[in-house]
């Protein structure tokens, strides 16, 4: 895989310095991605569970550590109080030793998970702290956190961008906060587009996380781009003969 340029020249892999992990919860397809390789962990949520069809949580996820289990995967908790958070973070972790447990950075009510996640850290858990969209968030979250426990620190850089807000400038800071923080990992959550790796790596984020659709388009990077404008005309020539549109 390989860095496309305006002038279609190719330098360098398209992940090359960060890790990719695929976002989603059809588990034929995280097991095919894992299969091809193209992926260094795996992320879930219970939004994409849902819309997976999923309603067996823990057949879903023990199916999936049956066949994945040298790789991260993080799986979140789904309570909103943070006493049954924890048990139900200290359950999933059981589940494996790649088992990233997700806590939401808050709960609904605004409260702050920060003393869950420094006891969740300070016994070995590891976390993936998500839903991250603040500078202040970051620096209470690494507050929270332990050198010697790896952990994942997930700010949704698409969700930022949604707002008309340029997403670099805290995803840059946030990874110079955790500069001297050896195994803290930053990570641009909720990417639209293959453009955003390139902006994670320019960031030095340490992860980025990847749907299928945008997995598939890596195969893209370093095209000519006068060949991309003709296949783009054909694609359109050929979907309107299929179509049989008449004037």
């Amino acid at each position: 895989m390989y860095v496309a340029s305006a002038n279609a020249t190719i330098s360098k892999p398209v992940t090359r310095g960060l890790k990719l992990f695929a976002d989603g919860a059809n588990i034929q397809d995280m097991l095919s991605i894992y299969a091809a390789g193209r992926a260094d962990g795996f992320t879930t949520n219970p939004t994409l569970m849902r819309k997976a069809g999923i309603t067996d949580y823990a057949g879903f996820a023990r199916a999936v550590l049956e066949r994945i289990n040298d790789l991260p995967i993080s799986f979140e908790v789904f309570s909103d109080e943070f006493e049954e958070m924890e048990a139900q973070a200290r359950l999933l972790a059981s589940w494996g030793e790649n088992v990233y447990v997700k806590i939401p950075v808050t709960n609904t009510k605004g409260a702050s998970a920060a003393p869950l996640i420094r006891n969740l850290a300070r016994d070995g858990v590891k976390v993936n702290v998500t839903a991250i969209m603040t500078l202040r968030q970051v620096a209470n979250t690494l507050e929270a956190l332990t050198d010697d426990v790896p952990a994942i620190v997930s700010i949704f850089a698409g969700r930022i961008a949604d707002t008309g807000r340029d997403p670099v400038p805290v995803m840059s800071a946030a990874v110079a906060m955790a500069e001297t923080r050896p195994g803290l990992e930053i990570l641009w959550a909720s990417p639209r587009e293959v453009f955003n790796i390139h902006q994670a790596q320019a960031c030095g984020c340490h992860i980025i996380t990847a749907t299928p659709d945008i997995l598939k388009k890596l195969d893209m990077a370093g095209m000519d781009l006068d060949q991309l404008s003709e296949d783009t005309v054909r694609m359109f020539h050929n979907d309107a003969l299929a179509a049989g549109f008449r004037l």
